[in-house]
């Protein structure tokens, strides 16, 4: 297949991008800058000119492909409702180029927020009042009913591998900056977390099976708690390790105090059943210990 791929260069695109050339697809990437253009070169993809804000260079990149994986977002947290805007027009754009050919569109979501305190499964449906993001997922899932082969690909908060710039890299940051490992409370709440590597191989086996509004679960681990997530680090940088208070979470975090003291397990069980696949590198704590945040 010719696919065309959004946010071909960015941490998780980059992983997609080679394990669709690996499966012997062509690869279109959109790319915005010089330095994601020769990224993608130098990967063996071809390179389109253009950016999520141009419908025009969205439309020609989707209109000559057999596929379209969506990854690209505007990290722009200044202008968030902008850039939700913005993934939404692109995906109707995508879409209005694919409709009725029955060609795959793959888009890329997250488990954070599905089902707090609970596990969340691929039968839990978006509910567009949670995230302001969840509603565009709505939109790519509703293609199906226009002869789009739409599917959304929920990541775990964490994807972790070499070049990890989330959640976790911040947590040590944190603790460089305050000499100490902290967790939030007792540290019991979850995290479910994927290997990069392991979600661009669904993201591939989606867009060439996935069944037309599929919900699919990029999560390798069920449950990780941020109190063990606190203590790989703190071994690695031979900090002490802390609880910190609930109402002082905001103050030692940052930005991230919203998120560190979500309790968001989920499962990937439907996901591993329906479309064959299996999480096969390593861990959270594993990348931890090996040195990858370092």
């Amino acid at each position: 297949m010719r696919v065309f791929v959004t946010g071909a260069s960015g941490f998780i695109g980059s992983a997609v991008v080679p394990e669709l050339l690996a499966a012997g697809h062509q690869v279109v990437g959109l790319a915005r800058s010089d330095t994601s253009a020769r990224a993608l070169a130098a990967a063996g993809a071809e390179v389109h000119r253009g950016d999520l804000e141009d419908p025009d260079s969205l439309r020609a990149g989707a209109d000559g492909a057999d596929g379209v994986i969506h990854l690209g977002f505007i990290h722009d947290f200044e202008r968030f409702d902008a850039s939700i805007r913005s993934d939404r027009n692109a995906i109707e754009t995508l879409g209005a180029v694919l409709e009725g050919s029955g060609r795959p569109l793959v888009i890329a979501s997250g488990t954070l927020g599905i089902a707090p305190g609970r596990v969340a499964t691929e039968l839990i449906p978006f509910d567009a009042k949670g995230h302001p993001r969840l509603a565009n997922a709505l939109v790519a899932l509703s293609l199906k009913d226009r002869g789009v082969r739409s599917a959304a690909v929920r990541l775990a908060p964490s994807v972790h591998g070499e070049g990890d710039h989330g959640f976790v890299r911040r947590l040590v940051e944190i603790a460089r900056e305050k000499g100490v490992s902290g967790y939030p409370g007792d540290g019991s709440n979850r995290w479910n977390a994927v290997h990069r590597l392991d979600a661009a191989r669904l993201f591939r086996l989606a867009l060439e099976s996935a069944p037309a509004g599929s919900v699919l679960h990029a999560v390798g681990e069920e449950a990780v708690t941020l109190r063990t997530i606190a203590e790989a680090i703190a071994t690695q940088l031979k900090l002490p390790v802390a609880s910190v208070a609930p109402e002082a979470a905001s103050d030692h975090f940052g930005w991230l105090g919203g998120f560190v003291a979500v309790d968001q397990p989920a499962s990937s069980a439907l996901t591993q059943e329906r479309m064959g696949w299996r999480p096969t590198h390593p861990g959270l704590i594993q990348d931890i210990e090996a040195g990858r945040y370092l």
